[in-house]
C-alpha cells in the first residue's frame, strides 16, 4: 500500500509514500503542517512532509492492534490508542513516552473505538460499543466524567467537538453519532441535549464539522450529502428539552474511591453539580484579581502567556525554545486564524502578477515555490499594492520557508509584519520609504557620525546600507538560526526594534565598512552573509533603544502593535492609490497583450501539431518505402548473376556505343547548324509579318475614313427624310382637325334637331314629355362627360407631342455633336423648321382657343335653352319641384366652372410648350 500527496490547486501529483502493508484508515497532520501520522491496523508511521520521507515507525504485537494515533492540537504530543483500551502520550520530536492514562473503572469499562479532542487539547472524549462516553482530563491524566446516552443508543460510531469562536478552544459541545444514524449534540458540562440531526428513516453514515463550527456536512445512508447550518439548529436551544441524557458519574480531579463518584439520576430534570462554598470563594477571588490586573491586560496573550515574562525569558536565554518557538510567535502576534477569510483569498487563484514567479525566482523545491506563489497571491488579493511590490517575494520568502506546511499561519504572520513592522513603507511607492530611511539615518548620525560621514564621502545612501536589509528582513545576511534569534526579539518588542536593528548592524560592522572604498563593495556587503555576532547586534539594539533621544527615536513616529482582526482581515490602503491603479491598468494591458501572444502561440502550436502529424505520416510512408527498398535489393541480388552473364555482352556493346557516340556528335553538330539556319529564317518571316501588319493597319485607316464620309452623307439624307416626315405628320393633323370639325358640325345639327324635337314635344302629353325630358337630361350628361373625355384625350395627345418634341431635341443634340463640320447648315435648316413649327402651333393654339370659346358659348346657350325648356315643362307638370330644379341649375353651373378651369389649364400648357419650342433652336445652335 502507498499514499499519494496531490496539489489541490493544480491537481498535480506531488509525491507518493510507501510503507504500509494494510489499508490506512487514519491520517493526522501536525499543527505546523510539517509532520503527518498515518495509521493502519498493524502499524503507525510518522512522515516528514517537507521531504515526504518516513521518520519513525510504530510496531506493535498483532494481538494488541492499533485503534488510532493522532496529534494533539497546539502541542507536540502524539496520542496513541490501542485496542486493549491503553492510551499513551508521546513526545513528537524524541518519541519519548510522556505518560499513560489509567484504566477506566470496571463499572463502565468499554472498548474504545472513536475519539475526539477539544481544540485546546485538554479534554479527550472516547466511546465505543456502549451508550457511555468517557471524558478524560489530559492535564490531570484522569477520567473526570462519564456521560450516558439514551437507552436506544447502543453504539457510538463517531465523536467530534463543535468549535466555537468564543470558547478559546475549550469546546463544550460534543457531537455523538450513534448506530441509529442520528447525530446528537450535547453540552459536556450541563449534559443537556442541544439539538440533533438525522432520523431513523434518513440516517447519517458519516459527518464532519467545519473548522469554525458554522456548518455540518453529513453523508446520508441513501448516498445524499446534507449541509446543516449550526446557527439555525441552535435557535431552539433555549427551549427546555426532555431529559434524554444523564450524568451517572462525576469524577473529581482529586483521587477518591469509585463508589463515591456515582451520581444518582432522578426522573426529573438533569442533575447539575452543585456549587460549593469553596467554589464561590474562588470565583470571588478571581474577580478581584481580574479587576486588579486591568493595567497589565495588554501583556496578557490569548494562549495564557505573558508578554513581559516572555521578554525576560528572551533576554536571559537570547532566544525562545526551538520546540515552542512557533507557538510563542503565534501568541505574540495574536494571529486570529481566519480560515474562511484566508480560504476566500486562496480561492481567487494565482494572481496575475505572480504567474511567472519561477522565472524571476527559480526555487528548486516545487512545493516551496507553490506555497510562496499562493501566499503572495493571497496578499495581492488582500491589497492591490502587493501585486506591484517588487520586493514582496524577498520579504515573505523566509516566513514561507519557515511555515510552508501551514499556509494560513504563514499568510497571517506576513500580514501582521506588514501592518506593524512595515509602517509607512508604501507612502512613497514605488520608491523606497524615504521617511523610514530618514529615521534610520538620523539615528545613525546621532550614534556614529564617522560611519555616516564615510557613507557620504563614498556616495553611499540609506537606500544602499539600510534598504537591502529591510526589504529582505535580514534573510540575506543572516543564517537560519541567527535570523530566528533576531525575530524572537523583533516580535517581542515595539515595531521600531526592526529599524534599530538596521542601525545596530551597521555599527557592529563598522570596521569592515570603513575599509570599503568602492560602491560595489558596499553592495556586496549588504547582500551577503558576514562574520558578525548576532548576539552583539541584539545587545546593541537594546542599547540604542535606551539611549536614543525622543525627538529622533522611531518609537515616537511609529504606532504600537496592532493584531489582525478576527473573522475578516483589516483593509490595507496606506499607499498612493492612483499609482497602484495606473500600474494595475498597465498590467492589465500587458496581460491582454500576453493573452493575444498566447493565442497566436496556440495557433502556432496547432500548426506545429499538424506538422508533427504530417511528419509521423511521412515517417510511416518512409518506412513503407524502406520495406519496398529492401524487397528491391533482394530482387537485385537475384539479378546479379544475370548481370554477370551479360557483362561480356556489355563489353562488346561498349565499342559499338563509342562508334555511335562519334556518329551522334556529328549528327548533333549538323542539327545545331540546321537550328541556327531555322532561327534566321524565323526572324526574316517575323519581319515580313510586321511589314504586312503595317500595310493592313494603313488600309484599315483609309477604309475607316471613307466609311465616316459615307456616314455623314447618310446623316444628311436622314435629316431630309425627317423633314418630309414632319410635313406629312402636319398634313395628317390638319385632316384630323377637319374631320373633328365635321363631326362637331354633325353633332351640332343633331343637337338642334333634338332641341326642335323637344320643343314640338312640349305640346304633347305631360307624362310623355316628362319622361323625354329626363332622358334628354341623361343624354346631355353623358355627352358632357364624353366632352370631358375628349378634352382629356386631346390634352394627352398634346402631351405626347411635347414628349416627342423633347425626344427630337435630344436627337438633334446628338446629331449636332456628331456632324460638327455641317453644323451651320443643319442649324439653319432646324431653325427654319422650328420657326415654321412655332408659327403653326401659334395658329393652332389661337384656333383651338377660338374653338373652345365657341364651344363654351354654344354649350352655355344650349344649356340655357335646355334649362328653360325643362323649367317650363316642370312648372307645368310639378309646380312643387322648384327646389329640384334649383339643384340642377347649381349642377350645371358647377359643370360650367369645371369646363372653364380645364380650358384655362389647357391654355397654360400650350403656352409652356410654345416657349419650350422657341428655346430648342437656341440649344441646338449652342
Amino acid at each position: 500500500m502507498f499514499l499519494t500527496c496531490v496539489e489541490t490547486v493544480t491537481k498535480e501529483l506531488v509525491s507518493w509514500m510507501r510503507g504500509h502493508e494494510s489499508s490506512v484508515f487514519s491520517i493526522s497532520v501536525h499543527g505546523s503542517g510539517r509532520y503527518a501520522i498515518t495509521t493502519s491496523s498493524d502499524t503507525a508511521q510518522l512522515w516528514d512532509l517537507d521531504t515526504f520521507q518516513r521518520k519513525r515507525k510504530l510496531n506493535i504485537l498483532q494481538s494488541v492492534g492499533i485503534q488510532k494515533v493522532f496529534f494533539l492540537p497546539l502541542s507536540n504530543t502524539i496520542l496513541s490508542c490501542f485496542k486493549d483500551n491503553s492510551i499513551f502520550a508521546w513526545e513528537c520530536d524524541t518519541l519519548v513516552c510522556k505518560y499513560q492514562l489509567p484504566a477506566p473503572p470496571e463499572s463502565s469499562n468499554i472498548l474504545y473505538k472513536v475519539f475526539a479532542v477539544t481544540r485546546d487539547g485538554r479534554i479527550l472524549a472516547a466511546g465505543g460499543k456502549s451508550n457511555h462516553i468517557h471524558l478524560w482530563c489530559l492535564e490531570a491524566k484522569q477520567l473526570f466524567r462519564i456521560i450516558q446516552m439514551p437507552t436506544k443508543v447502543r453504539a457510538i460510531r463517531h465523536l467530534e467537538f463543535l468549535p466555537d469562536s468564543f470558547d478559546a478552544g475549550s469546546n463544550q459541545v460534543l457531537g455523538v453519532l450513534s448506530q441509529d444514524g442520528i447525530m446528537r449534540f450535547i453540552n459536556i458540562q450541563t449534559c443537556k441535549l442541544l439539538f440533533e440531526i438525522g432520523s431513523l428513516d434518513d440516517g447519517i453514515s458519516s459527518s464532519v464539522i467545519s473548522p469554525h463550527g458554522r456548518y455540518i456536512a453529513s453523508i446520508m445512508e441513501n448516498g445524499s450529502l446534507n449541509i446543516y447550518s449550526v446557527q439555525t439548529l441552535t435557535k431552539e436551544i433555549n427551549k427546555p428539552p426532555p431529559p434524554l441524557v444523564k450524568v451517572i458519574e462525576d469524577l473529581p480531579k482529586k483521587k477518591g474511591n469509585s463508589g463515591d463518584l456515582k451520581v444518582k439520576v432522578t426522573s426529573g430534570r438533569v442533575q447539575r453539580p452543585a456549587k460549593s462554598r469553596e467554589n464561590k470563594i474562588q470565583t470571588r477571588i478571581l474577580k478581584q484579581d481580574l479587576t486588579g490586573s486591568l493595567e497589565k491586560k495588554e501583556n496578557e496573550l490569548s494562549d495564557g502567556l505573558n508578554k513581559k515574562r516572555l521578554q525576560i525569558l528572551l533576554k536571559g536565554y537570547g532566544e525562545f525554545p526551538t520546540k515552542y518557538r512557533m507557538f510563542i510567535w503565534r501568541s505574540l502576534l495574536q494571529l486570529p486564524e481566519n480560515h474562511t477569510a484566508f480560504s476566500n483569498l486562496v480561492d481567487k487563484g494565482i494572481h496575475v502578477a505572480f504567474l511567472n514567479l519561477q522565472k524571476k525566482y527559480p526555487i528548486k523545491s516545487r512545493k516551496l515555490l507553490r506555497v510562496l506563489q499562493r501566499t503572495l497571491s493571497a496578499l495581492a488579493h488582500w491589497s492591490a499594492i502587493f501585486g506591484d511590490t517588487p520586493y514582496l517575494p524577498l520579504l515573505a520568502f523566509p516566513f514561507v520557508k519557515l511555515f510552508q506546511n501551514n499556509q494560513l499561519i504563514c499568510f497571517e504572520v506576513v500580514a501582521t509584519l506588514i501592518i506593524n513592522w512595515c509602517q509607512h513603507w508604501f507612502e512613497y511607492f514605488p520608491n523606497p520609504p524615504i521617511n523610514i530611511l530618514s529615521m534610520i539615518e538620523n539615528v545613525l548620525a546621532f550614534h556614529d557620525k564617522d560611519l555616516l560621514q564615510h557613507f557620504i564621502n563614498h556616495d553611499v545612501t540609506s537606500q544602499l546600507y539600510a534598504w537591502p536589509l529591510l526589504e529582505t528582513v535580514f534573510s540575506e545576511v543572516l543564517t537560519r538560526e541567527e535570523w530566528l534569534r533576531l525575530f524572537d526579539n523583533v516580535f517581542s518588542n515595539h515595531p521600531s526594534f526592526l529599524l534599530m536593528t538596521v542601525v545596530a548592524y551597521n555599527m557592529c560592522s563598522r570596521a569592515p565598512l570603513l575599509h570599503c572604498k568602492r560602491k560595489d563593495d558596499f553592495e556586496y556587503f549588504f547582500h551577503h552573509r558576514n562574520n558578525l555576532d548576532i548576539s552583539a547586534v541584539i545587545r546593541e539594539v537594546y542599547r540604542l533603544l535606551d539611549t536614543t533621544p525622543t525627538d529622533i527615536h522611531p518609537d515616537s513616529m511609529l504606532d504600537g502593535f496592532v493584531a489582525l482582526t478576527k473573522g475578516q482581515y483589516p483593509v490595507f490602503n496606506q499607499y498612493p492609490k492612483f499609482i497602484v491603479d495606473y500600474q494595475t491598468q498597465e498590467r492589465e494591458r500587458i496581460r491582454n497583450d500576453e493573452l493575444d501572444y498566447l493565442r497566436e502561440r496556440q495557433a502556432v502550436e496547432d500548426m506545429q501539431a499538424e506538422v508533427d502529424q504530417q511528419r509521423v505520416e511521412d515517417e510511416a510512408w518512409y518506412q513503407k518505402q524502406e520495406l519496398l527498398r529492401r524487397a528491391e535489393e533482394t530482387r537485385r541480388e537475384i539479378l546479379l548473376q544475370e548481370e554477370e552473364k551479360m557483362l561480356q555482352q556489355r563489353q562488346r556493346l561498349a565499342a559499338v556505343r563509342r562508334e555511335l557516340k562519334v556518329k551522334e556528335m556529328h549528327l548533333q553538330d549538323a542539327a545545331r547548324r540546321r537550328l541556327l539556319q531555322l532561327q534566321q529564317d524565323q526572324r526574316e518571316m517575323e519581319l515580313r509579318r510586321l511589314d504586312d501588319e503595317i500595310e493592313r493597319k494603313v488600309h484599315m485607316r483609309d477604309r475607316e475614313i471613307a466609311a465616316t464620309a459615307k456616314d455623314l452623307e447618310m446623316r444628311h439624307l436622314e435629316l431630309e427624310s425627317q423633314k418630309r416626315l414632319y410635313e406629312k405628320n402636319l398634313s395628317r393633323n390638319q385632316e384630323a382637325v377637319a374631320k373633328e370639325m365635321r363631326e362637331n358640325a354633325d353633332a351640332y345639327r343633331q343637337k338642334v334637331d333634338l332641341e326642335e324635337h323637344m320643343f314640338h314635344r312640349l305640346i304633347g302629353t305631360d307624362q310623355t314629355q316628362n319622361q323625354k325630358i329626363h332622358k334628354l337630361i341623361e343624354e346631355n350628361l353623358a355627352k358632357a362627360e364624353q366632352a370631358c373625355l375628349n378634352t382629356d384625350w386631346r390634352i394627352q395627345a398634346l402631351h405626347k407631342q411635347r414628349c416627342s418634341d423633347l425626344h427630337r431635341s435630344e436627337c438633334y443634340q446628338d446629331i449636332a455633336k456628331l456632324l460638327r463640320k455641317n453644323r451651320k447648315k443643319e442649324i439653319e435648316v432646324l431653325n427654319a423648321m422650328m420657326e415654321g413649327e412655332a408659327k403653326k402651333w401659334e395658329e393652332a393654339e389661337e384656333k383651338d382657343f377660338h374653338l373652345k370659346s365657341e364651344k363654351k358659348t354654344a354649350a352655355l346657350s344650349g344649356a340655357s335653352r335646355r334649362w328653360f325648356l325643362e323649367k317650363e315643362i316642370h312648372d307645368a307638370q310639378h309646380p312643387c319641384d322648384k327646389v329640384s330644379l334649383n339643384q340642377r341649375k347649381m349642377h350645371w353651373d358647377a359643370m360650367e366652372r369645371d369646363l372653364m378651369e380645364r380650358v384655362r389649364n389647357l391654355r397654360q400648357r400650350l403656352a409652356t410648350q410654345a416657349q419650350n419650342r422657341c428655346q430648342t433652336p437656341h440649344l441646338l445652335a449652342t
